[in-house]
């Protein structure tokens, strides 16, 4: 055992007390052992170089996936690998357990690449005898389970956490396996300082100190940040020696243990985590794993969250900017609205409306509906939004807008050259519809054009809903040359117009037909229970001034959105907004006066006349089924069903009659007034020609001829009036009429 100076050989004393050497090259594969190290293997007891397979067959596999770990963990922080292994012989039977100690020396390899080489010593251990209690408990199968269940769960609620806040709660409330710690804090880099972004365990105010410290300050974390390696430090004592300048701030918090761990994402330190201990802690090689793939996880975690967090911010401010808007107080008028995206993360898609001042006094209402309901969608919606605005601002007329707006969209989405097949979902073609409106505040006066959107609604001031037939044409970026046409009518004092997007109606498996009947019952006050309206029911106490909260628009906008989707605010996000089918936009102006509850309400007032009017031209003789439809919207809750058939038959005779015998359009109004059941319909169509009807006697097989024999059979009273241009044939009809004695 010595040699002949009389010198110690290291080996020889190493050999005494069963430890071997071995020296790992994790670069070529291969490992060296001397004498001892291969007896300890179950291999013959002479130095021998070996592949690393054929040593690595000699571990237990469950300690070899630990020892794995503990080296990575080694080399990661420069310090030792420490582990007890479980040597296997040929028969997979368990020989004897060994601790090793070894140092990882990183190296770079002939290609290029960061490796290591691991040196160390194996030693033969006892293990402990039952009722013993061992210095060091080897690892159990049941640690490991518990250890591996706590990380899958870390990792889990890490990985679902969306904001840095939920990040800081989720490392707030981990429950580590056999020591947890009761403070913790992370901080981050701001340039050459420190910031605190959060901590646990500690009162409000107590990171002052910590906050807005320089990185070359001697303090764990500041030292973490700048070298990237851990700190453990498991004594007070400990602390005071390593960071004599700083100890004094971390002595009032009761603390004996700490560890502080570099937050690396990329192979950027982006800041540190600390985890200070009231109980003792050793910080094993095992329960630094548990740190490390705890700040592993908390780094990328907390990477994550600031990414997405400053895609919030930015995406928000971007929405924020394209959300509807409406403009100032209308003297006279009272608008609301409501705009629900369809969700997916979006909160604004391809719907809009818009209020814009017009420079002759009047403004416009516009209301749209881009295709689709994604991103490109709600930027289209955007760019379509500012255009129908500028054109809006220039003092065009409504079919001028929108004519120029679907030159503009059509124009957005026109493949562009060579470039266009790349990019087909970018560049394929889109449309749009649209409903704009030119409002008189003072006449009343409503100028509507339609580019392929649902017709508007008017709410009367008795409660009587009717859709308002108008003129439109294709929806726009079609065919960027349209013409549309526009249709003039009066919002009485009293009404209210509503505009909506086919998301208000068709929501739910509704088409355009029951969808429309399910808003009638909201809008007339039918029903006030979302979902369960009967498309059949009028509530004749819903005509009654008040039946909407004194007519509140802002409560009939919210009505409406419950209607299809429940309770909505002005404009709905978050889960709500998840589960929408279809975006939805709807507008509701109400002119002031009337009884509505737009103004103020009179104590008993008079039931209002229920008014219509309709222009059918030559070029639209299918116009007079909307008459015919129009009529019967008026008269819905008319007293006797026979009169409303003949009312509608007349009313197609004395329209038809103006398209065919004169070269003028007609002029259809119909107003109800008195009591339900005591009513007076005065129909009247005028025309331009000054040619005054007059009775005929038509055969059995005529075509014609008989709309004075209906008007004189069906109605109480009919005549002519003649005017300076023109003149105006009307009837008349009573609910529940008497027909006098002959």
């Amino acid at each position: 055992m010595t040699c002949k100076d009389g010198r110690v050989r290291t080996e020889d004393v190493l050999a005494a007390v069963a430890t071997g050497l071995w020296r790992w090259d994790n670069a070529s594969g291969t490992v060296s052992l001397d004498g001892e190290a291969a007896r300890l293997l179950g291999l013959p007891a002479e130095p021998v170089v070996l592949p690393e397979v054929a040593v690595r067959s000699r571990f237990h596999p469950v300690d070899w996936n630990e020892i794995n770990g503990i080296v990575n963990l080694a080399v990661a922080e420069g310090t030792l690998a420490e582990a007890r292994l479980r040597i296997m012989d040929v028969d997979g039977r368990v020989m004897r357990t060994v601790r090793s100690r070894s140092k990882p020396l990183e190296r770079w390899s002939a290609d290029g690449s960061l490796d290591y080489e691991l040196i160390g010593t194996i030693q033969e251990i006892a293990e402990p005898q039952p009722g013993t209690t061992a210095v060091h408990t080897p690892i159990t199968g049941d640690w490991r389970r518990s250890r591996e269940a706590f990380l899958l769960d870390a990792g889990r609620a890490l990985a679902e956490a969306r904001s840095t806040a939920e990040v800081l709660r989720v490392a707030a409330s981990l429950s580590m396996p056999g020591f947890n710690p009761d403070g913790l804090a992370v901080f981050g880099v701001a340039g050459d300082r420190l910031s605190v972004i959060g901590h646990h365990g500690h009162d409000a105010g107590d990171e002052g100190p910590f906050t807005d410290m320089t990185l070359d300050t001697d303090y764990p974390a500041a030292e973490v940040v700048r070298t990237g390696r851990a700190i453990y430090l498991p004594t007070p004592d400990d602390y005071k020696r390593r960071f004599p300048a700083t100890w004094p701030l971390a002595q009032r918090f009761d603390r004996v243990s700490w560890a502080f761990l570099p937050l690396i994402v990329a192979g950027r330190t982006m800041g540190a985590w600390m985890a200070a201990f009231k109980q003792p802690a050793s910080f094993s090689p095992d329960e630094r794993s548990v740190l490390t793939t705890v700040a592993r996880m908390l780094a990328q975690a907390l990477q994550r969250a600031g990414v997405a967090e400053s895609e919030r911010e930015l995406t928000t401010g971007l929405q924020r900017s394209m959300m509807p808007q409406l403009g100032p107080e209308i003297p006279g008028m009272r608008i609301a609205a409501r705009y629900v995206p369809t969700g997916g993360g979006l909160q604004v898609g391809g719907d809009w409306y818009d209020m814009i001042p017009l420079p002759s006094g009047r403004f416009a209402l516009v209301i749209g509906d881009v295709q689709g309901h994604d991103v490109r969608a709600a930027g289209l919606m955007g760019q379509l939004r500012i255009a129908v605005r500028a054109y809006a601002s220039e003092g065009h007329r409504p079919d001028a807008v929108l004519s120029r707006a679907s030159r503009f969209l059509a124009g957005l989405c026109a493949p562009e050259g060579a470039g266009a097949e790349d990019d087909s979902d970018a560049r394929s073609p889109r449309f749009a519809t649209c409903l704009y409106v030119e409002c008189d505040p003072k006449t009343g006066t409503l100028e509507v054009a339609r580019a392929g959107h649902p017709d508007p609604a008017v709410r009367m001031a008795d409660g009587t809903v009717l859709m308002r037939p108008t003129a439109g044409g294709l929806p726009l970026g079609i065919v960027p040359d349209t013409d549309y046409p526009t249709t003039r009518f009066t919002l009485e004092p009293g009404e209210t117009l509503m505009l909506c997007t086919d998301g208000l109606i068709e929501t739910g498996g509704h088409d355009l037909d029951t969808g429309w009947a399910r808003l009638r019952a909201v809008l007339e006050g039918g029903t006030r229970e979302a979902g369960t309206h009967d498309a059949g029911a009028h509530d004749a106490g819903a005509h009654d001034a008040g039946a909407h909260d004194a007519g509140d628009l802002e409560a009939l906008a919210d009505l409406l959105v419950q209607a299809v989707h429940g309770p909505s605010s002005h404009h709905t996000t978050g889960p709500l907004a998840d589960r929408r089918e279809d975006d939805i936009a709807v507008v509701l102006l109400c002119r002031e006066g009337g009884g509505c509850g737009c103004g103020t309400p009179v104590a008993h007032p008079a039931r209002p006349a229920r008014r219509t009017m309709l222009t059918v031209a030559q070029a639209e003789p299918e116009r007079i089924a909307g008459a015919r439809r129009q009529v019967r919207e008026l008269l819905h809750d008319w007293a006797d069903e026979e009169q409303l058939d003949a009312v509608v038959l007349m009313v197609s005779e004395m329209v038809t009659n103006v398209l065919v015998h004169t070269d003028g359009d007609a002029l259809l109004v119909a107003e109800a007034v008195g009591e339900l059941g005591e009513r007076r319909l005065r129909v009247e169509v005028a025309d331009s020609s000054d040619e005054l009807p007059h009775k005929r006697h038509p055969g059995e097989m005529a075509s014609s001829g008989r709309g004075v024999l209906l008007m004189e059979m069906l109605a109480d009273a009919w005549g002519v009036d003649p005017r300076g241009e023109g003149k105006s044939i009307w009837f008349e009809l009573y609910e529940q009429s008497k027909q006098p004695d002959a």
